[in-house]
């Protein structure tokens, strides 16, 4: 087992905990596990999602920047919905990012270059939705976070995917308290 992997879970554990809760404290604890996972990653022949980590952790300190000024009540940043015209833009971007980093991919030694590039190009864009304090994001994550399960699995990243079994789980715990703050808030 992994120390790495080990520490790089526990983070992640806070961070969904946090983020559910709408806490801006999410994002020290999701920084540390992206950094962490990152190497992971690399080590795992997982190219599209270690370089992810990197992209994550920006988004990490732009989502910390963006949650610190954001409306908040008790502690806890306001839920947003997307309009109706960003959904074209959110599923283009998906499907696009997705596909281009499959193609580059597949020029590699890449152990699952489709899959590794649909949930890199998936998380970058409910990243995006997260930062901006999205309901959407959430069924974004629970999609990304099935094919993660699998992923991380076939390449014996056992403690990553059991990981990836509770963010699952948090991410469809995190829609319902949105939704239920987005309802409050209405």
């Amino acid at each position: 087992m992994n120390p790495w992997e080990l520490a790089a879970s526990a983070f992640g554990l806070a961070n969904i905990m946090l983020l559910a809760r709408r806490s801006v404290w999410n994002y020290p604890c999701g920084m540390a596990m992206v950094a962490i996972f990152a190497f992971v990653f690399w080590n795992s022949r997982l190219y599209a999602v270690a370089g992810l980590q990197v992209f994550f952790f920006l988004s990490q300190a732009q989502g910390l920047w963006m949650w610190l000024r954001a409306p908040a009540d008790a502690g806890q940043v306001a839920v947003r919905r997307l309009p109706a015209m960003g959904w074209p833009v959110v599923l283009i971007s998906g499907v696009i990012g997705s596909a281009v980093l499959a193609m580059l991919l597949a020029q590699t030694d890449a152990a699952a270059p489709v899959t590794d590039g649909a949930v890199a190009g998936w998380s970058l864009v409910a990243q995006v939705l997260i930062n901006l304090r999205m309901l959407e994001s959430w069924p974004l994550w629970v999609g990304i976070n099935i094919v993660s399960v699998g992923l991380y699995a076939s390449q014996a990243l056992w403690v990553t995917a059991a990981l990836y079994v509770v963010f699952l789980a948090g991410a469809i715990w995190s829609w319902r308290l949105w939704l239920a703050a987005e309802r409050a808030e209405a």
